[in-house]
């Protein structure tokens, strides 16, 4: 009788994480799926260089922003009914953005997706802690991570291939399909849980989702309005005066979304900041890189998205590893070994950009960044987890993320006004000479990062640490 209850409740939790793992793999691969489509988005579309960052943009914002308020919504009103919500959410966003009839439409809709999976991809986590026992959900939270690393690293080829061999709109009617099976499956399968005194801090999602959109719509618009437009130094004011106010109420209300106490920790403050600006030169070299693959040296979409393998999938091959000489040396050493490498890696591409560059010339360049890229992430979450205590570690892997998709999200506003003010779309060479000096922001930024991740405390890995259900948000950094 046992061993049967016991086969049941595995077989519950296997259908727990197929549904989960499949809806994160949606959620992550959206991230970067659209970056090599971009070229033809804006063929198909029209729209100049800030209509392109906001289709990266609009996506990454609200899905940063609305984060630790879908988890809290989730717990209030239940987990279930609020996964499937955002899971419905995002599916109708993804068939309504590839029928979009504009640039414009375009955004809107991408920004819809993005409120989706702020709902969804917490509660993911949530869902796995619950439906899984303790003494498996190590694995079953390695396996989902593994799935949603996959997806951010095979996004640019997947979005490549389905570019060159359909058509743009196919990055999103892929999600279609995978959301309409996976619904009834959730309302069938997953059970419903509720945590109903989580507090829900409205005030201070407003001043920060007002506060960002305002900065970041200032960068994106540097471009056509020059930075001492009214345009742009109202966006930047307002924006930082929104922030600030942002950070008062972090610090003073009852249930802030973030509390800013949490920053005095140097170990906290420390992996945040260099998240932020791994994030920033990483997402903003990105979003150059994998045009200039295509306007400047004359590949396909698929052969683009075939190229940048070596760094966005080396975190697959080289995490095993850095998992274990975080395990043997502690996370610091690793973390700042990734940063530097990934800001190495990003100096040999602005060292080899030029029209015809050859690819064994990039070569270097690609997989140092992506071991670099690969030894960040593998002890990013324990140093995370570690650096607040257990009751606050959900808080903790939540602003985690949040930061990380503000930091790629003002990174391409960034780098691309850069980008604009040096170079433009007109011919390779032109491409070239906007993105070169970009890159070099990037990696500078990223070595900032490195130099910041010194602050965290020499500690020695995590293993062996409780990994209660209120842990298992930890493992959406892998987004």
């Amino acid at each position: 009788m046992n061993d049967q209850h016991s086969t049941t409740d595995r077989g519950g939790a296997v259908w727990v994480l197929v549904i989960t793992g499949a809806a994160g793999f949606m959620a992550a691969l959206d991230n970067l799926v659209v970056t090599t489509a971009l070229p033809s988005i804006r063929e198909s579309l029209g729209g100049g260089l800030a209509a392109l960052e906001w289709t990266v943009n609009a996506y990454t914002l609200t899905f940063a922003v609305l984060l630790m308020l879908g988890a809290a919504l989730g717990d209030r009103f239940g987990r279930r009914r609020l996964f499937m919500a955002g899971l419905a959410v995002f599916t109708a966003a993804s068939a309504a953005a590839a029928l979009s009839p504009g640039i414009e439409a375009l955004v809107a809709f991408r920004a819809v997706q993005g409120v989706g999976a702020a709902i969804m991809m917490p509660l993911t986590l949530t869902l796995i802690g619950a439906a899984v026992p303790p003494e498996r959900r190590g694995a079953a939270l390695g396996v989902f991570g593994a799935v949603t690393g996959v997806a951010v690293a095979s996004g640019p080829l997947i979005g490549g291939v389905l570019t060159e061999h359909l058509s743009w709109q196919w990055i999103f009617w892929l999600n279609v399909p995978i959301g309409l099976v996976l619904l009834p499956l959730a309302r069938l399968r997953l059970t419903e849980s509720y945590a109903p005194k989580a507090p829900l801090d409205v005030h201070g999602t407003a001043l920060v989702s007002a506060g960002l959109f305002g900065i970041v719509y200032a960068l994106v618009n540097t471009a056509s309005h020059g930075w001492t437009s009214p345009t742009v130094l109202t966006g930047l004011i307002a924006g930082t005066a929104l922030l600030g106010r942002f950070a008062h109420h972090g610090f003073h209300a009852r249930n802030p979304m973030l509390p800013m106490r949490l920053f005095r920790s140097r170990a906290f403050f420390g992996i945040n900041v260099a998240s932020l600006l791994m994030f920033f030169g990483m997402f903003g070299s990105i979003f150059l890189l994998s045009q200039f693959l295509q306007n400047g040296l004359g590949y396909s979409p698929t052969e683009a998205g075939l190229r940048m393998l070596p760094w966005t999938g080396m975190p697959i091959l080289v995490a095993p590893l850095a998992g274990y000489l975080s395990d043997r040396f502690g996370g610091r050493p690793v973390v700042v070994a990734g940063l530097a490498l990934q800001a190495v890696g990003l100096a040999l591409f602005a060292l080899v950009i030029e029209p015809g560059a050859s690819y064994a010339a990039q070569l270097p360049a690609l997989i140092v960044s992506g071991v670099g890229m690969a030894m960040y992430f593998a002890p990013a979450a324990s140093l995370v987890l570690s650096s607040v205590r257990t009751g606050e570690q959900g808080i903790a892997s939540g602003a985690n993320t949040a930061l990380r998709e503000v930091g790629g999200a003002l990174g391409i506003a960034v780098l691309a006004s850069v980008f604009a003010a040096r170079g433009g779309y007109g011919s390779p060479r032109l491409f070239a000479d906007g993105t070169v000096p970009a890159v070099w922001i990037g990696a500078g930024a990223v070595a900032l990062g490195a130099l910041i991740a010194l602050l965290i405390p020499s500690r020695r890995g995590t293993r062996g640490r409780a990994r209660g259900p209120e842990a298992a948000e930890r493992d959406v950094v892998a987004v």
